[in-house]
């Protein structure tokens, strides 16, 4: 790269820069996306650098002055794109296949100059801003009938507009020819399913058909109240066990939020078996593999048990990966909310690539076997998958 393309890059670095998406990498860049947001941290303004892998995302926080020197090393044969908003400004980074980096400007939409999302709690671009009274928020008291939300439910707020923006990055793995199926085990009170039915259906105007099943009656029967009262006729709550339900034959979309130890085992094999496009779960207390886990060479540290019991719910949700893995799905392992609101911050994003013959799926779970062996560990996904 040149000193004046370098100088060029470092220049888009400055005080009005609101967020940043670099994609489109190279074929040898083990990154598939970046993203880089303005906000404030104990008083002072920073950016947030999350990089994505097929897998994971990592998360580092740099001043401004640090970000103008890291930003033009993104472009040197690792990336190809990246698109920027500034006060009053978007700017487009295009490289070609030779190297040669245009810069693309333009005015931003709209007259007025945009509010830069400086705080990192409290002021952030959610997908269902404050400000604006959302239905289902009301009724379930996170919100004011004037949008502002109540201060016993931010971190309630915060969660639903996490977990929605996990739901918009899969948008294009979910069909578009018909309606959109979605089952919620072990929905709870459901914010969430309420979250994704006023998501898809009001917000971006999809057909869907969304069931909620969780074996608290009355939970059920105000859920369903509550969806009868907001017009949510496609929104349906039912009484039942993740490893009973058989209501359906095709399902699009998974969710199992918080389903306690093997439930979220049961629920991710019937997804698979459903051949459904996404599956998006958070696991909840992870004993199984706790009561399993033996290794003589690692006694010495699991003879503690904080240690063992949050090493085992570590190696589950692990394992759980590699098998939807085996099963024909590209999973990430993704912080779900930040550890401080919550420890169940986990979440197994999980989209069908290609569904493996039988023959492969148990060539794959072969594979997995010594793994199993070494922690003398038989997880229940497992054993449904290979039965």
């Amino acid at each position: 790269m040149d000193a004046k393309t370098l100088q060029d890059l470092k220049s888009l670095i400055t005080d009005t820069l609101s967020d940043i998406t670099i994609s489109n990498p190279e074929k040898t860049e083990n990154l598939t996306k970046i993203k880089i947001r303005r906000m404030e941290l104990k008083g002072k303004v920073q950016y947030q650098i999350e990089e994505f892998t097929k897998t994971q995302a990592f998360h580092k926080n740099v001043t401004l002055t640090e970000l103008r020197e890291l930003f033009p090393a993104y472009f040197e044969n690792r990336f190809r794109q990246a698109q920027l908003h500034l006060q009053g400004e978007d700017v487009q980074i295009l490289v070609s296949k030779k190297g040669a980096v245009s810069v693309l400007r333009k005015k931003a939409k709209g007259d007025a100059m945009p509010k830069l999302p400086l705080s990192h709690n409290r002021t952030k671009n959610y997908v269902l801003n404050e400000g604006t009274a959302v239905p289902f928020l009301v009724e379930l008291g996170v919100m004011t009938k004037d949008g502002a939300v109540t201060k016993a439910k931010y971190d309630k707020f915060r969660q639903i507009n996490r977990f929605l923006e996990f739901v918009q990055d899969i948008l294009p793995a979910l069909p578009t020819d018909r309606t959109i199926t979605i089952l919620d085990f072990g929905c709870g009170k459901s914010y969430l399913t309420f979250a994704i039915y006023h998501f898809l259906k009001v917000l971006h105007g999809r057909d869907v058909r969304i069931i909620g099943l969780d074996l608290k009656k009355d939970v059920i029967a105000n859920c369903n109240r509550l969806a009868e009262k907001l017009g949510y006729s496609e929104l349906t709550f039912l009484h039942g066990d993740i490893a009973d339900y058989e209501g359906m034959n095709q399902v699009d979309m998974v969710v199992t939020l918080h389903a306690c130890d093997t439930a979220t085992d049961f629920a991710l094999a019937k997804a698979i078996g459903w051949d459904a496009s996404v599956i998006l779960s958070v696991p909840c207390c992870q004993h199984e593999l706790n009561k399993q886990i033996k290794n003589e060479e690692l006694s010495p540290l699991l003879k503690y048990g904080l240690i063992k019991e949050r090493t085992a719910a570590l190696f589950t949700d692990a394992i759980r990966g590699n098998l939807l893995e085996a099963a024909g799905y590209q999973t990430q392992i993704l912080e779900f909310i930040d550890m401080e609101h919550t420890p169940k911050n986990i979440l197994l994003r999980a989209v069908r690539k290609q569904k493996p013959s039988e023959e492969k799926l148990q060539k794959n779970l072969e594979e997995i076997k010594p793994t199993l062996t070494l922690l003398h560990a038989e997880p229940t996904l497992y054993k449904l998958l290979k039965n």
